[in-house]
């Protein structure tokens, strides 16, 4: 009998082990990738200004180096129009990916766009015209900023649109295959967490005593928040370095530590949660006393 109990105790902690050791990653996907505040948050920091001059900073002619200085003028007025923009596509993917969308669609005004454009490409060249500007009247000034900004704008539509009809058939295949990983990933996360509160419920069972149960369960949980926290600490380690490299751009530098940081966050604070919950319980199989029977 004690043999069977004993074999019980070892699959069933196991069992227990692995399923705490499971879920910290299932949690940490749920809590970043799965998590459209967690995109959004990352998006945000990203600093969308170096981006775009490293992108542009070649293609723009030396005699149109004031639209080096439109285009960051441009990109702070509408940085808070950007965010919205931002937040609002991130949610809609993920209600259709979630499945709380049955349609894929996304329609931006870009005239926002066009009128800050607009707006800093004239400031821009009144306060330092370009030299072939020199001895022009106001009005043949007026009549060069529209000319200009005709050429660098038609290349900007009225409204961006995102729509289904508008993707090709095999990026939606791979879009609805997507769409199935997340409702399986799903429906793990929740059995999951299920699995673990029917493990530990048999190990108590089984164990029918106070201190066996709280002793099996929190060493399980103290080896598995250890493991679970040396791999945080070793990724940091590991992966830090290599994300600060002098070859990467300078915003790349300061950003993909940070993602890191934050991708880690979930499944670091899981560990150390883990740890403090084993080390409590230990404490109480230790300090239990069981009461003695009357006679």
């Amino acid at each position: 009998m004690k043999f069977l109990k004993g074999l019980a105790l070892f699959i069933l902690g196991s069992l227990l082990f692995l399923s705490l050791s499971t879920f910290g990653f299932v949690l940490t996907l749920n809590q970043t990738i799965l998590n459209p505040d967690f995109v959004i948050r990352q998006v945000d920091r990203l600093d969308i200004s170096s981006l775009a001059k490293e992108t542009l900073g070649g293609q723009i002619p030396q005699e149109q180096e004031f639209m080096v200085k439109v285009v960051d003028d441009t990109l702070a007025d509408l940085k808070p129009w950007l965010k919205e923009q931002v937040t609002g596509a991130t949610y809609s993917l993920y209600d259709y990916l979630e499945g709380k969308s049955q349609s894929l669609s996304l329609v931006v005004s870009l005239e926002p766009v066009k009128q800050s454009l607009r707006d800093n490409l004239r400031q821009a060249v009144l306060e330092s015209p370009p030299a072939e500007l020199a001895g022009l009247s106001p009005a043949e000034i007026e009549s060069y900023l529209d000319e200009f900004y005709q050429q660098i704008s038609q290349g900007i539509p009225s409204t961006f649109e995102f729509k289904e009809t508008s993707i090709p058939s095999e990026f939606m295949t791979l879009v609805g295959q997507i769409k199935q990983i997340i409702g399986y990933f799903k429906l793990a996360y929740t059995a999951m967490i299920g699995l673990i509160l029917l493990l530990i419920l048999l190990i108590i069972l089984v164990h029918r005593e106070v201190r066996g149960s709280t002793r099996g369960i929190g060493t399980n949980f103290l080896v598995c928040g250890a493991f679970s926290l040396a791999e945080v600490l070793l990724a940091k380690n590991a992966a830090g370095p290599l994300l600060t490299q002098a070859s990467m751009p300078a915003f790349l530098q300061t950003w993909l530590p940070q993602l890191l940081a934050d991708s880690l966050a979930p499944l670091q604070m899981y560990s150390i949660i883990l740890l403090a919950v084993g080390v409590i319980l230990i404490i109480v199989s230790f300090a239990y006393k069981p009461r003695q029977p009357s006679f």
